[in-house]
């Protein structure tokens, strides 16, 4: 048989090689070892797991002021949206130009006054919802928000995700069905049963809004300033959960006796709260915000952690399964970006001008060079940005 030389057999056509598979999966990027355990990816876990903490104070603070007979959600919310008002809607107050307070609200303030309210109400109807369904329930359904916010992202936001994406979504969820295994196991599948259809309700519409609110809070964050996004959560906020709080929590807020011990604990639950809305659309900006629901899964495994100490609460070694797979998975999820139609349509052009080029030969090798400017050289026949090298 004769055979010429440059020229390669065809590869026997059959299954997907394993190369192909993980192409398949992950996308055309080859990685490594090196690749996947960046820098980026480690902040990016321990900035996430802060937020669960964060998430987890306040969860420990609303416990024990419940145990106090302290049944005031709107009122805390309220103090939070007035601690952001106080910093972030002054800091607004203080820009000039097109950064301006008057300017953002003369053009988008109905915008944001939805997104407030939306926001306001997320946190009140999973509340609420705790007087009619079970904590396990409340954990399940609350999962929810992530594949809405997905859906969401995909069609707003023009987010793509690989199959790896949702293979890592699935390994999450996994974890959230170790810990509510282990909550039926230790008996604390304790809540009301009266009304469950209707607690359920408002947990799926709480994961709803949470969902409206992330997407629009990783637009606002990514296309325009986490100080306007805040500024403007905390003017609007404030004006809607004190109209709310006075509604329905007048009587309520009258009744609290404030020690030493409810004002500490407001403080607490305050301070983790603001925290947490001054740090997410941070983590947000890194990654996105399906990201940062992942890693906000663990936080319920951090309030278990609390209560073992706290609340004398049953450990399982379930809980340590559910927080390394809960982690895998977020890993899993940030190894491969999630990607633009409009990134990969210009990555598309790309590799279809490099095929139409013209080809010149020389030393067995096409370069295609690009100058600074993004202008492509005139040996190269386009003007698509070209950094590709292929033999001849």
């Amino acid at each position: 048989m004769e055979s010429q030389e440059g020229h390669r057999t065809p590869d026997r056509v059959g299954l997907r090689a394993p190369r192909s598979w993980i192409r398949l999966i992950c996308g055309p990027r080859n990685l490594t070892l090196k690749d996947v355990f960046t820098c980026h990816l480690l902040k990016t876990v321990a900035l996430g797991q802060i937020l669960s903490m964060l998430i987890c104070g306040t969860a420990v603070t609303s416990q024990y002021l419940a145990e106090a007979q302290v049944d005031t959600p709107m009122l805390q919310s309220f103090l939070n949206y007035m601690l952001l008002l106080l910093t972030y809607t002054t800091t607004l107050s203080l820009r000039r130009g097109d950064e301006s307070i008057f300017k953002i609200l003369k053009e988008k303030w109905w915008k944001y006054l939805l997104l407030a309210l939306t926001d306001v109400e997320a946190n009140y109807t999973v509340v609420t919802a705790y007087q009619f369904t079970t904590i396990t329930s409340i954990q399940l359904l609350d999962c929810f928000v992530i594949p809405v916010l997905m859906v969401l992202s995909w069609f707003f936001l023009k987010t793509r995700y690989r199959p790896l994406h949702f293979i890592a979504v699935a390994v999450c969820l996994l974890g959230v069905g170790a810990m509510v295994g282990a909550d039926l196991l230790a008996g604390r599948d304790q809540g009301s049963n009266s009304d469950v259809l209707l607690g359920d309700g408002l947990v799926l519409i709480s994961a709803a809004l949470y969902a409206v609110s992330n997407m629009c809070q990783e637009y606002t964050v990514k296309n325009l300033s986490r100080v306007e996004f805040l500024g403007m959560m905390g003017l609007f906020g404030t004006l809607i959960s004190g109209v709310q709080m006075a509604v329905l929590e007048a009587g309520a807020v009258s009744k609290i006796t404030w020690d030493w011990t409810i004002s500490l604990l407001f403080f607490a639950y305050v301070l983790c709260m603001y925290g947490l809305y001054s740090f997410m659309p941070v983590v947000v900006k890194m990654t996105s915000a399906t990201a940062v629901n992942l890693s906000l899964l663990t936080a319920d495994l951090f309030s278990l952690f609390c209560g073992i100490v706290l609340f004398h609460y049953k450990f399982s070694v379930l809980y340590i399964v559910s927080f390394v797979v809960i982690t895998v998975g977020f890993v899993l999820f940030n190894i491969v970006p999630t990607y633009a139609t409009d990134q990969h349509q210009a990555t598309d052009n790309a590799y279809q001008s490099v095929a139409t080029a013209e080809v010149v030969q020389g030393d067995g090798e096409t370069a295609l060079n690009w100058q600074k400017d993004g202008q492509q050289e005139e040996k190269c026949g386009h003007t698509e940005p070209c950094t590709l090298k292929y033999m001849v």
